[in-house]
Parts: structure tokens; sequence; C-alpha cells
């Protein structure tokens, strides 16, 4: 069995427990169907590296005897380790490449800087169609790889289509107040703090989009940034919501103050949402998965507003919560403009 240690970051992901051990196993039961080894098991590496996470080393039984004599020696084929190279982890792609049909398809249909986009072979329909005509529409380049090349380049989720992308530009919050200007709307941002898992920060900046709201500013640290894992959970509406990194939140939400915005943070013990007025400028601020909102920037918020739970589960999940809390705002501000609910 394998005995290296386990990469480090994959430790970091969502579903590291199901990494499992495909190595064979010393000391189980051999049956007809396993070749029965006659000669030495192969010696450790001398350069000290570990084998690759879920490499497997075939040995065949005339592998495994040793040769006779130093021509028997040149000719027996001696099996090196197989050197299998796992799919890259969501988190580990590189951040200019995303994957997934509707996210790659946004990224062409918001006119954002694409470097070259990938299909895998075997495909047609309309989707295929349609992103050619987008690419030949903007002058990007569109290539056909197979399907297991794909995969060692943009990880297996890639639903047969990947694009690289220039490099991520964030947006300034000053973008974003900007553009509720222009709209001649209320301004609604979203202030996400220590929100450090990407599926979460994708699934919010997909609801913000859908809600109307302007903009989302997390924090360089303790925060998950744009990666691909993002781009694909936020199904395209990453090419289309704002999203800044500032150095510090706090600082940035008492600029948002003097401008005219109201901070509002979510927080189990505050008022009901629905019994809050949050129909004006607004900015809601909420916490990530462990340790919620920090004290500072709480202590900045000028209200708490909750949303109120049944059953043994205390609080939920991030993007949950920024849902509920943005189509309530989304339903006072259509009832202060006489549109109803």
């Amino acid at each position: 069995m394998y005995k290296g240690k386990i990469p480090h970051k994959w430790l970091r992901g969502r579903y590291d427990t199901e990494y499992l051990d495909t190595a064979p196993h010393m000391g189980e039961q051999q049956t007809e169907d396993m070749p029965v080894s006659k000669g030495p098991l192969p010696k450790e590496p001398e350069s000290g590296g570990k084998e690759p996470f879920g490499a497997e080393i075939r040995l065949t039984e005339e592998a495994a005897q040793p040769a006779k004599t130093p021509e028997a020696r040149q000719q027996r084929k001696v099996p090196a380790t197989a050197a299998v190279k796992e799919a890259p982890h969501p988190s580990d792609m590189p951040e200019g490449l995303i994957s997934g049909k509707n996210a790659v398809l946004e990224a062409l249909r918001s006119g954002q800087t694409i470097n070259r986009v990938l299909l895998a072979e075997g495909q047609n329909g309309a989707f295929l169609n349609d992103v050619i005509k987008k690419c030949r529409e903007n002058g990007v380049q569109y290539q056909f790889l197979p399907k297991a090349r794909l995969a060692k380049i943009a990880g297996p989720d890639h639903r047969g289509v990947a694009c690289e992308l220039s490099p991520f530009s964030y947006a300034e919050p000053e973008d974003m107040l900007e553009a509720a200007r222009l709209k001649g709307e209320p301004p609604l941002l979203l202030l996400l703090d220590g929100v450090e898992d990407p599926h979460n920060l994708g699934a919010v900046m997909r609801t913000a989009l859908c809600a109307g709201a302007h903009g989302i500013i997390i924090p360089k640290r303790r925060s998950a940034a744009f990666t691909a894992t993002v781009a694909r959970t936020s199904a395209g509406a990453s090419a289309h919501m704002p999203l800044a990194r500032v150095s510090n939140l706090t600082q940035t939400a008492r600029a948002l103050k003097q401008a005219g915005l109201w901070l509002a943070a979510a927080d189990m013990d505050g008022q009901t949402s629905w019994q809050a007025d949050l129909s004006g400028p607004l900015a809601l601020v909420l916490g990530g998965e462990g340790e919620g909102i920090s004290p500072l920037l709480k202590r900045h918020c000028d209200l708490c507003v909750s949303l109120p739970v049944s059953g043994p589960v205390a609080s939920l999940n991030v993007s949950a919560a920024a849902a509920a809390l943005l189509y309530e705002v989304k339903r006072q501000r259509s009832t202060d403009n006489g549109h109803g609910v």
C-alpha cells in the first residue's frame, strides 16, 4: 500500500475524504486472477522522493523473475512505476482558466479578454455551435482536444469546454457606487468577511447578480479569491458581477458609511430582516463559515438583521443567508416603488 503523505494543499479541498488510495494492498488474499510475484519487489527510489499519490506498481510474473544472463537483462523489460498524473483539483487550477458550459458562454457574451477556448472532441449540438459562433464574432481562437487531455488541463468537471482568460481584473468600490448612480438606483453592496470557500463565493456572486446588487467586496486575507471554481460555481455570473478586493475591510466599511450607505450585519441577535428598513443605500455584511463577522467590523455596522430558523441547525450557510437578505431588500424596494411583491 502506498504510504506517502497526502499533499497538504489537497486537505484544504471540500472533498478531501473522497481521495482514496488506489494502490494494491499488500497482504490481501491472492486469487487466481492476481499474478504471483516470484521475484523481489522493486526498491524505493534512491532520490528519496515519494511515489505519486494513486500510482500503481504493476508486476508481471515474467518481469518479476531475475535475469540469468546479461543478454537477458537487456532484453527483459523492467516495469517502471506508473507515473499517473492526477487531474488538477479545482482549487489548484490556474486563476485564468475557467470551465463549464455556462461559465464559458457567459464569458464570451460579456466581452472579456479570452486567449483561447478549449473544446473536447466528439461534441455536437446547439451549445457547440453557439460557442464557435461567439468565438468567431469576438475573434477568439478555439481548439479541439481529446477529453483526457482537456481533463488534465481543466480538471475532470470541465463539461467539455474551458477557456483561458486574461488575468482577472478586480473592480474598485468607487466603480460600484458609480454604476448604481448611473442606473438611478440606491447602491446595494455585499461585504464578505472571512468567506474562504470558493463555492460559497461563486454562489453569492450568482445570487447577487440576480437580485440586482451592484458589487461584492472581499478582503485580501482570510478570503477566497477569484478562481476557476468561483467562476464555475457562479454559472457565468462572475463575468457580470463586479468583485473588489481590499486590504482593510473595516476601513472600506467606514468609507462606504461616509458615502451615505447604511451597513447591515447579518447576525443571529439582530432584528428580523423584514422588520428592518433595507430600502435605502445599503451594504450587507456577512461573515464566513467559522468565525463570522469580526467584532471590529461589526461595531461599525449601523444595525444587525437576522433570519429566523427552525430546528436543530442554528444558522444558514452564508450563500443561503445572502440570498434571503438580498431578496428581502429587493422586496422592500419594489414595494416602495409601488410595484408590489
